[in-house]
């Protein structure tokens, strides 16, 4: 089994745990000067992004030439569990940052939920930190339940009222987690699959009526 072909079933199983995932590219490093508890100077390795952007609609997934859209609330996260939420690459392997330690930030302005990651605390972080300064990594992924949402049927949107719990954000590569493949759950799916059924059903007796009345003259 190749390599794609593994992070496909990894990704598959994911979507079995009926989490939802979400990608976001603005990833950004840096870099901070601090004093360890001996005087030494030494380099923070400091990760930075947006996770989420509220009131932003995101296209999911098209189903015919409908696209379902997606936006989260800017009170989605006002009741959410963040209190153990973990930094690391492709929501596997070993933790590299993590909120309990410290180092992990989170924290809500206007705009959204943004990441402040420590990464040079492990080999694995400090690692990963120059594979996104180079470039070889230059998106992020989180994943969380929904606890709530609304359907707009006609705007085909959905909107995530209230968020349960966040899990992680990650470093990704893989195209699975790009935002053109984004995961939903496949509950949205059957939803879009029973409107795009309608609308063919639809369409086939407005065909078969021009038909008939071809036929008839």
């Amino acid at each position: 089994m190749s390599k794609k072909e593994e992070k496909s079933k990894e990704f598959m199983q994911r979507l079995k745990e009926n989490r939802m995932y979400r990608t976001f590219t603005n990833l950004q490093v840096r870099q901070e000067q601090i004093q360890d508890e001996s005087g030494e100077q030494k380099q923070e390795m400091i990760v930075e992004g947006q996770a989420v952007t509220f009131e932003k609609e995101t296209v999911l997934f098209k189903c015919g030439d409908t696209e379902y859209k997606e936006v989260i609330d800017r009170n989605a996260f006002n009741e959410a569990d963040m209190t153990d939420v973990i930094f690391n690459y492709n929501h596997g392997g070993k933790v590299v940052a993590r909120t309990r330690n410290k180092t992990l930030e989170l924290y809500i302005d206007a705009n959204g939920l943004n990441i402040r990651a420590r990464l040079d605390g492990t080999e694995e972080g400090r690692k990963l930190y120059e594979e996104i300064k180079g470039g070889y990594i230059d998106r992020m992924s989180f994943s969380f339940d929904i606890e709530e949402e609304s359907y707009n049927q006609e705007e085909h949107l959905w909107r995530v009222l209230k968020i349960s719990k966040l899990y992680d954000v990650s470093a990704v590569d893989f195209p699975a987690y790009d935002t053109t493949s984004i995961s939903a759950r496949s509950s949205r799916l059957a939803v879009a699959e029973c409107e795009q059924k309608a609308l063919d059903r639809a369409q086939s007796l407005k065909d078969r009526s021009k038909n008939l009345l071809s036929k008839t003259y």
